[in-house]
């Protein structure tokens, strides 16, 4: 048998990846961040333990990796569905109701998320995270932003916050005001992307000329 090519080997590689980052969602969703272990997440993912030290070097980078893998995943597929668009605004809502969805549907998983975030190894910048990065920069673009250097930070501390707001144990905030709010600061309609029903909050959508914050001198 003739040795594999270093383009299946890193195919497989990418598979074995993604099997342990899925089933990392998939038991922290189930059981809770304390309860899954490593091993637990490598069984799976049908994969050996050895290999989920050799992809992360812990068990909270893994959970970081594996939600931003889903939150690109599900902020891809918003944007892709159809009815397809161009139309930047259509683009920036689809965007905004992807990421508050995540948080309403996955609650326990994003409050272990963020919760991992806020200690003291912080943000990690993975593969995922950089695929999550791109493609929020890009809405930022397409939605027509002068200077998304700028713009797109500021839309994914704007998420984190909602995202935040929604989860916060025993004084959550309503994520339709969450929503009518990131809609209002960005100028969208509240009918664009998939709106939770019903008026927004405070009376009808108006046509808001967007604000972008100014560039940095």
């Amino acid at each position: 048998m003739s040795p594999r090519s270093p383009s299946v080997n890193e195919e497989l590689r990418r598979r074995s990846r993604e099997r342990l980052l899925q089933a990392t969602v998939e038991l922290v969703a189930e059981r809770g961040y304390e309860a899954t272990t490593l091993a637990d997440i490598a069984d799976r993912a049908g994969s050996a333990r050895g290999l989920v030290s050799y992809y992360f070097p812990g068990k909270r980078q893994l959970l970081q990796s594996a939600v931003h893998r889903l939150m690109h995943l599900t902020l891809a597929a918003a944007l892709e569905r159809e009815p397809a668009t161009d139309d930047g605004r259509e683009l920036l809502a689809r965007a905004i109701d992807a990421i508050l969805g995540l948080a309403a549907d996955s609650p326990v998983l994003m409050r272990t998320h963020m919760a991992g975030i806020l200690q003291a190894q912080g943000f990690v910048q993975c593969p995922e995270q950089q695929r999550l990065a791109a493609l929020l920069r890009d809405t930022v673009t397409r939605y027509g932003s002068a200077n998304p250097d700028s713009d797109y930070p500021m839309l994914r501390a704007l998420l984190m916050g909602a995202v935040f707001a929604v989860l916060i144990p025993g004084a959550p905030m309503p994520l339709p005001r969450l929503r009518a709010e990131l809609f209002q600061r960005y100028g969208l309609d509240w009918e664009l992307g998939v709106p939770p029903g019903g008026e927004p909050p405070g009376g009808t959508s108006q046509d808001i000329t967007p604000q972008w914050p100014e560039p940095e001198k």
